[in-house]
């Protein structure tokens, strides 16, 4: 079987590729989420449709990932349609988008995320951070939202800086009594360490699965607060040769997003 050594980065990016399912839409936010449909479309969703806040529908995920720009080549190769910013998100309103996939600075037990502060006030913030962008709209209407962040304590906190974008707010019925649609709401956080989802009736996180050779206890400490338990525990599978193949050859051979804390577990 042997040893596998990859990145944190690699694993949470291999992780919620095999997650989004094909032939369904996919709202993708700046940097990971990119990294993560351009993997999903060559390895598991081949007619998943990516949409971009700037206005690319469909893009064929063919070229590699661009620095710094959401409307570089990878975003916008073969696209179905190039419309506006109002029009993109007016699918997210009408109900057509399955997945929305955001990064975070902080997340609640409900799901709530912070990505705009550390510290201090809106007004007079101790970090300020790039904010939401569409990432409110994404978690407010796509249908299941899914997170992705680092596993550490300073991110699954107690109490937000600062609540950017929407989860279960504080509990059941708290998204519908705010205006938000029935049935949307996050749907999975993927770490690197752990895979996590909601509970249908207290809305709480709830830990669904640990990667392989990692306790619960070690995922449970890198948590702020403590999540409810699923009854059946998945192990999660490290990244496959094939994926990290791909990762690092065709997707982002410079390294701009794959690289990270080293990692290693059997295969």
């Amino acid at each position: 079987m042997g040893v596998v050594e990859f990145t944190d980065t690699e694993l949470m990016i291999c992780s919620a590729a095999r997650l989004l399912e094909d032939r369904k839409t996919v709202f993708v936010g700046w940097g990971m989420p990119q990294v993560v449909a351009m993997l999903a479309e060559r390895l598991y969703t081949p007619n998943l449709v990516q949409v971009f806040e700037f206005g690319a529908i469909g893009p064929r995920s063919l070229t590699p990932f661009v620095r710094g720009t959401m409307g570089g080549p990878s975003n916008v190769y073969q696209s179905l349609q190039w419309i506006n910013m109002n029009w993109a998100f007016s699918y997210a309103v009408t109900g057509y988008i399955d997945y929305g996939m955001i990064g975070a600075l902080q997340v609640d037990l409900y799901g709530n995320v912070n990505s705009t502060l550390l510290g201090g006030t809106y007004e007079r913030p101790g970090r300020r951070f790039p904010g939401s962008g569409g990432g409110n709209e994404v978690a407010s209407l796509c249908w299941k939202t899914i997170i992705v962040l680092k596993h550490e304590p300073r991110r699954f906190v107690k109490l937000l800086d600062f609540v950017t974008s929407p989860g279960y707010l504080d509990g059941p019925g708290a998204r519908e009594k705010a205006g938000l649609p029935r049935g949307t709401g996050p749907w999975r956080v993927v770490t690197s360490k752990a895979l996590i989802g909601f509970d249908e009736v207290t809305k709480k996180m709830t830990l669904l699965g640990v990667l392989r050779g990692v306790k619960v206890a070690d995922v449970l400490e890198g948590m702020g607060f403590e999540p409810l338990l699923d009854a059946k525990l998945q192990e999660i599978e490290p990244p496959l040769d094939e994926e990290l193949r791909i990762l690092r050859q065709e997707v982002d051979p410079s390294g701009l997003i794959i690289r990270g804390e080293r990692m290693r577990t059997e295969r």
